[in-house]
């Protein structure tokens, strides 16, 4: 079993970091299942929208609420974060990898993408998962001695996943 996660140090850096190694995955034909994340810039706040797009080929799914430009609550929308496991859940069977692009506080408290990890790795697929330092003592909890920390060099993630099981030696 392959349990990789990424943490880059800028805001959005780890999104966009797995953003452009799920599209080399998707250009060599790997099948991929998961999530990818895009912040959208806001007018008028220091919020951005978050959008899930999940792979391959979408939906995209909008997982935060506008709460109004003065809120400082959690702006997750945990339906529609749902909505997006639910979708990735389906196309998992049919996966050689799957990618999550974080494991947040939904993850930490047992819900959102935790449990597809652990199937996913049961089927023997390998994951790959974005973590923040906010999150990483849940995630290391979680995870135990599985996890490996992978570098921000997609060559040597794709070399990672050829020893996990040949995805990426296409």
């Amino acid at each position: 079993m392959k349990l990789g996660y990424v943490n880059l140090p800028g805001r959005g850096e780890t999104d966009q970091f797995l953003a452009a190694l799920a599209e080399r995955l998707l250009s060599r034909g790997t099948r991929l299942a998961g999530t990818i994340q895009t912040n959208s810039e806001r007018n008028c706040t220091h919020h951005c929208d978050m959008d899930l797009r999940v792979l391959p080929d979408g939906p995209v799914v909008r997982i935060n609420q506008d709460l109004g430009p003065e809120a400082t609550g959690c702006r997750l929308d945990a339906g529609a974060l749902e909505e997006a496991v639910l979708a990735v859940s389906v196309r998992l069977d049919e996966a050689e990898l799957l990618i999550v692009n974080k494991f947040g506080r939904h993850e930490a408290e047992g819900r959102g993408f935790r449990h597809l990890m652990a199937d996913a790795l049961a089927l023997g697929l390998p994951v790959i998962v974005g973590v923040n330092m906010q999150n990483m003592s849940a995630f290391m909890a979680y995870a135990g001695d599985m996890a490996q920390l992978l570098p921000a060099d997609p060559d040597r993630v794709l070399n990672w996943l050829s020893s996990a099981n040949d995805v990426a030696a296409q």
